[in-house]
């Protein structure tokens, strides 16, 4: 297969990562409907996304390990193998511990694909190609969140629970094309050498305004998707979501193109969180005005734009930091930040909205962001 951006083992992957985000992204608002069907109440259903985050973050953490010994094709498609087989067993039992058990698997296969997956972006592609692959990358990841997230639920009304789990079995068909992926030797393990040891330590420094950059603006994204709903009418919370995760692909795909024409690679972390702190104050102001739609809406839109050039900008900066033995680690610390800060969106900010209301959580959001941003100030180019 031919390398690069444009080589078929670069849109294979591409292909993949729809089949995987898709089963991910029918059952994410599902699961907990179908716990609560069970008696689980509202707790219990949080519980099951709270149970697939954590097993997720955990997976995350020794999937660059697994990278170096078992190779990207193999972690990404037993990834997709343990999202997807699992998945029609929700059907069996909608008690907590079976739909626990369930997602708990799932977790660990989630894990596995985003480490993974996000590792391939940089391996299968030249470095000065990165950024615009990181773009692609979030396309395919993006877009099955925005129009199978909120489609997972209209299925269940029309032809019932069954038939969302079942389709919640579609990274079965990304593992079925791992085959036909190729990818070359696994690089040698980072700090292998006294060069590598001289140059660790610098580098572990680089890596925390990114994932910084990445943890504030997850936790205002996930404290706004969590919250949105109950903040304003049902049409403007649709509206609101829906501009949100297209503000994200927007945003991934305006950090690619400004990298690759402008030359700004690593340098568009405090721009984005500049943007998306906006947002969080715009919504700030909204709840106080008594869930003004307008303003919910382009809000909404502004932290997914300022999380879209977070999300792609960071990746690519933490690539160039950890060269190509760091792709793994690198790939890692992104996702962790990612998922982690939408556990923290939901939990940390629900908690100050229980005593102070939902515009103090939202200023929670906003005061994290701005305390990140000078932190977000590259000093590493492209």
């Amino acid at each position: 297969m031919r390398a690069g951006i444009d080589g078929a083992a670069f849109r294979l992957l591409l292909v993949a990562t729809v089949l995987a985000f898709g089963g991910y992204s029918l059952l994410l608002p599902v699961v907990p409907l179908w716990a609560t069907r069970g008696g689980a109440g509202p707790l219990g259903a949080g519980i099951t996304t709270g149970v697939l985050m954590a097993v997720t973050v955990a997976t995350q953490s020794a999937t660059p390990w697994l990278l170096r010994r078992l190779g990207h094709r193999w972690v990404l498609g037993v990834g997709m193998v343990l999202m997807g087989a699992p998945s029609p067993l929700f059907a069996l039992s909608a008690a907590l511990g079976p739909v626990l058990a369930v997602s708990t698997l799932r977790g660990i296969g989630f894990g596995l694909v985003t480490v993974a997956g996000s590792a391939l972006v940089a391996e299968l592609v030249a470095p000065a190609e990165h950024a615009r692959a990181a773009s692609r990358f979030g396309l395919a990841v993006g877009l099955p969140l925005l129009v199978l997230l909120p489609a997972g639920v209209a299925v269940v009304e029309v032809f019932g629970f069954t038939a969302v789990f079942v389709g919640g079995a579609l990274p079965l068909l990304g593992a079925a094309l791992m085959p036909l992926l190729r990818v070359g030797r696994v690089r040698p393990v980072a700090g292998s050498g006294p060069a590598e040891a001289v140059g660790a330590a610098p580098r572990r420094r680089g890596e925390a305004g990114p994932f910084l950059a990445m943890l504030a603006c997850s936790t205002a994204q996930g404290g706004l998707i969590t919250f949105v709903p109950v903040t304003g009418t049902a049409t403007a919370a649709t509206i609101a979501l829906f501009a949100t995760a297209a503000g994200s692909l927007g945003g991934r795909w305006l950090a690619g193109r400004l990298a690759d024409a402008r030359g700004l690679g690593g340098r568009l972390q405090l721009p984005g969180v500049a943007v998306a702190a906006a947002g969080m104050a715009a919504e700030v102001v909204a709840v106080l005005l008594g869930g003004a739609p307008l303003l919910l809406v382009a809000g909404a839109a502004a932290v997914g734009v300022g999380f879209g050039l977070v999300q792609n900008d960071s990746l690519v900066q933490l690539f160039a930091l950890g060269r190509p033995a760091g792709y793994g680690r690198a790939s890692a610390i992104w996702n962790i930040a990612y998922d982690a800060g939408t556990g923290l969106g939901a939990v940390a900010l629900g908690a100050v909205a229980g005593p102070f209301g939902f515009g103090a959580a939202f200023a929670a959001g906003t005061v994290f962001l701005l305390l990140v941003a000078p932190l977000a100030r590259s000093r590493h180019g492209r």
